[in-house]
Formats: C-alpha cells, structure tokens, sequence
C-alpha cells in the first residue's frame, strides 16, 4: 500500500507539472495585451512598455513560467493585475464560498440519490420504481440554472424563506451564510442526484444478481438486508467514479448558479479575471481547480482499495 501510495503522490506531482505548462503555454498565447487592457487602447507605447515591464510581462517565456512555477511552490501565485492584491488571497476568500457550496452539494445529492437508489431497487416493478425513474430523468434533462430561477422565484420571492442572492459572509455567523447557500446547494444538487440515482440503480440491479446475494438471501437474509449489507458495498466502484467527477464539476462548474444567486466563488472570479484580462488570476484559479481534480482522483483511487478488498492484492503488487 505504501508503495501505491507513493506511485500515486508521483503521478499526480508530474500531472500537475504537466498540467502547469500546459496551461501557461495557452494562456500566453491567447490574443490581447492585459497592460494595453488595463491602460486603455489609446494609451502611449511608452507608458504600456513601462507598464509591461512593471508587471514582468516583458521577460522570455521560460523565466516567467519558472518563476511562477517556483512561485506556487512556496504559495505564491502573483499578484493580480487588475486588484493589486495577491491571487492567493482572493482564491482563498472564493474558496471560503465555493468550497462549502460544493461540499454540501455533494453531500445532499450523494444522500439523495443513495435513498433513491435504494427504494427503487427495492420496489422494482412496482409504481414507486416508475415514479423515482421519472423523476431523475427530469433531474437530468433540467439545467441548474433554470432550477436557480425557479428557487429564487418560490422560495425567495413568494415565500420569503430564503435570501435571493449575495453572501454574508462567515463573519456574519454560520446561520446566515449557509441561508444564503441553501438555494444554490438544491439547485446544485438536484441533477447531480438525478445522475448518481440512475447509476447506483444500474450498479445495484447488477450486484443483486450476483451469487453472494443469492447465497445471502437462502441463509434468510432479507431483501433490504442483502441489498444494503451486500449489494451497496459491492456497488460503490462505479458510485464512487460519478462522486470524483461531480465534485470537481461543482467546485469549478457552478459559474451560472454562482451568478444568478450573486455569490462570489472562484466561478465568478475566473469570469471576472478573463473579461478584465487578468491572467495571473486565471491561471492560478485553473492550477488549483486542476489540483482539486487530481487530488479527488487519488482520494477515489484509494476508496477503491477501501471498498473493494480484490483490489487491494493488486494495489500491493
């Protein structure tokens, strides 16, 4: 195991390596000037030379890429063009929104879609089954951004349960910031459901098939016990696959959502940072979004192991 953990910590540090260069080389070649942005398209070529110089925009490819390569290493991603701040500091504070938005997503709509799962497995055939099946393909053929309109308009504007939009802030107290995250959660986490819900069914028919549940369920097992002491355990490789996916969908896929309810995430900052120029901005933003993805894929390869013991001789080797 400590030999697979480490092959694995070796293949994500040359990922993002990979990963890094990649992203510098496209972003330096994308058209546009950010010191003729900033100066205005009529500014003196004197003064946009001295504003390149200023920002380091002058020096040779491989000396930026280095220096903001080394740069990251020791947690410093720059200094933004447009806000004078360093990109640490304003990621950071739009993680403080984003992260726990996709976190709690993630958790109701793993919460829903196991239950689902379950109850239509459980019921087969019968109507519950046509009505749970129903309801995920209208999850997943219904945008989140619509569902974000329609939250807001009900549970905002009619009813007045939830704040249409904008963030407190922690500082504010944790009441108020997760009322401000409630809608934009269930507007998240309602097709990621409908999407978990119909593979965990298909991973759960298929594992209630097998000969263990058979063997189980002629000891006197019953339906929902062999379903969830023996089907569910064996079903979570491909649940676990959509989980890594999502994850990194909604810390980094939730720009509409971020926009209709006001919130300041990393979402709306990359946008921000791509219409003002500010590529020092995005490509920090883009490195750490890369680094969520990666690190979600490590943490999912290691659940693997947890959740299958077959995998756990060959992870060995």
């Amino acid at each position: 195991m400590t030999r697979f953990l480490l092959g694995r910590l070796l293949s994500l540090v040359l990922t993002l390596l990979a990963a890094s260069l990649v992203i510098f080389a496209i972003i330096e070649i994308l058209p546009g000037d950010p010191a003729r942005y900033m100066l205005g398209l009529n500014a003196d070529a004197q003064a946009v030379a001295n504003l390149r110089a200023e920002l380091g925009l002058d020096q040779p490819f491989w000396v930026r890429y280095f220096e903001w390569l080394f740069g990251m290493a020791r947690g410093d991603f720059g200094q933004s063009f447009t806000y004078r701040t360093p990109v640490a500091d304003l990621i950071l504070e739009r993680l403080s929104v984003s992260a726990p938005l996709a976190i709690a997503a993630l958790l109701l709509s793993t919460t829903l879609a196991i239950s689902a799962a379950l109850a239509a497995v459980t019921w087969r055939g019968k109507w519950a089954e046509t009505f749970i099946l129903a309801g995920a393909q209208a999850g997943v053929a219904t945008p989140n951004f619509w569902l974000a309109i329609l939250f807001v308009n009900i549970f905002a504007n009619l009813l007045g349960w939830f704040p249409a939009g904008g963030f407190p802030g922690w500082d504010a107290g944790i009441g108020p910031a997760f009322a401000a995250l409630a809608l934009p959660t269930l507007a998240l986490a309602a097709p990621q459901a409908a999407v978990l819900t119909r593979v965990a069914r298909s991973a759960l028919i298929e594992t209630m098939g097998q000969d263990y549940v058979t063997t189980a369920r002629a000891k006197g097992a019953s339906r929902w016990q062999a379903l969830t002491r023996h089907a569910l355990p064996n079903a979570l490789i491909p649940i676990l696959t959509i989980l890594g996916l999502q994850f990194t969908f909604l810390l980094a896929g939730a720009v509409i959502v971020e926009s209709v309810f006001y919130l300041p995430g990393l979402g709306r900052l990359v946008l921000q940072a791509i219409a003002q120029r500010d590529l020092v901005v995005v490509r920090g933003v883009v490195m750490v979004l890369v680094f969520a993805a990666i690190f979600v894929t490590l943490i999912v390869d290691l659940l693997y192991v947890w959740a299958d013991p077959r995998l756990r001789p060959r992870a060995a080797a």
